[in-house]
């Protein structure tokens, strides 16, 4: 219901400040600008659909060989006495904790090609265990789902290859020196997601088992500052890029061979899977076009360049980002048909709240 009256917000937003155009400033193209972001806007939204369908398809392809390989299902078996405390709802040892860890895990890396038809494939399997649980209220988000929609938006990035990339394109002279700040700031981003989560589905995170993982993570992002710390920027950019490739290919091999050790057709498993990501593709199409075209609008009336305005100071400074938490929204919800987000657009917009703090204080500390 949040999402419905934020969707409407921005059309309603978008007229006021429209007319305020029109009236005040005498800006009479403004209402062209609406009508041609709409078109726009819809563009975009198909051909971002139409670039993830070839990484959705490579991606649930190879996703399929791992779960007729086994490897799916290992997973799910060695994570489930931390996750079936953080997601009490999903049966014990259910193979969905194996899509589970590979998203988390691709978004840790910041491999956001790999991620993103990783977070689908899990998203469809929380569905089926919805959908079993709940018949009557399929379209319903389910407790599980919003907590793993909340990790998504959170970002804990360990390796930010994608943005070190981009940098480097764009010609910065020091790509990788924001590698610590958003390390430290999608940590805290991520940490606060799990706690704002767990207050509103009652989830006792003083457990042995978690609060154990949670110092667990803390060292380990301590241990990763410390030895990163210590080489250099060349060289840091090198390692940071060589792990993350040897992870994503390493995954690729070992789901092939544990394929082989089954004595599955590798080759039709990754076809069957491949088509699953197609058909995922094209479903996601509407909730983009929905969401994009509302932002597009309000952006064309001048209403998001006054808000930008209000808060440019705070973005100015923040070394570090998140998943936009509407488009996690859209692409995540809209692939399984859930219409009723309960209080999912809550915690994740709380937990960017949490993750835009964290960044501004951080980026003070190494760039102010």
């Amino acid at each position: 219901m949040v999402l419905n009256y934020i969707w409407i917000a921005f059309f309603l937003l978008a007229a006021v400040c429209a007319l305020i155009q029109v009236i005040f400033y005498g800006n009479t193209t403004v209402l062209t600008d609406i009508i041609n972001s709409t078109f726009d806007s819809s563009k975009t939204a198909f051909e971002i659909s139409l670039g993830l369908t070839g990484v959705l398809s490579l991606w649930m392809g190879i996703m399929k060989i791992g779960e007729m390989g086994g490897v799916v299902n290992a997973l799910a078996r060695l994570l489930s006495p931390v996750f079936n405390k953080l997601f009490p709802d999903i049966p014990k040892g259910h193979p969905v904790f194996g899509n589970i860890f590979m998203n988390i895990a691709a978004n840790m890396l910041g491999l956001d090609n790999a991620a993103t038809p990783l977070g689908l494939k899990a998203m469809e399997g929380l569905q089926e265990i919805n959908v079993k649980k709940n018949p009557q209220n399929a379209t319903v988000a389910s407790n599980p789902m919003i907590m793993f929609l909340v990790l998504n938006t959170s970002g804990l990035t360990i390796i930010p290859v994608s943005i070190m990339v981009y940098r480097a394109q764009l010609g910065a002279a020091n790509p990788t020196d924001i590698f610590v700040p958003i390390l430290i700031a999608t940590f805290f981003s991520t940490l606060s997601g799990i706690i704002i989560t767990s207050l509103y589905q009652k989830i006792n995170l003083f457990q042995p088992v978690l609060l154990a993982t949670l110092g667990g993570m803390c060292a380990l992002v301590a241990a990763i500052i410390w030895g990163f710390s210590k080489l250099d920027k060349e060289t840091m950019d090198t390692v940071s890029t060589l792990i993350a490739n040897v992870i994503l290919f390493g995954i690729i091999i070992a789901f092939i061979i544990a394929g082989m050790r089954k004595k599955v057709n590798v080759y039709e498993s990754f076809i069957d899977g491949a088509k699953e990501g197609f058909t995922t593709a094209v479903r996601i199409i509407p909730y983009l076009v929905a969401i994009l075209v509302a932002i597009g609008v309000f952006r064309a009336s001048g209403g998001m360049d006054l808000l930008i305005q209000g808060i440019n100071r705070i973005f100015e400074l923040m070394g570090c980002s998140t998943d936009t938490t509407f488009y996690i929204l859209a692409v995540y919800f809209g692939s399984v048909g859930i219409k009723n987000t309960r209080h999912a657009v809550q915690a994740g917009l709380l937990t960017d709240i949490c993750g835009v703090l964290a960044a501004i204080f951080i980026a003070y500390v190494f760039f102010g």
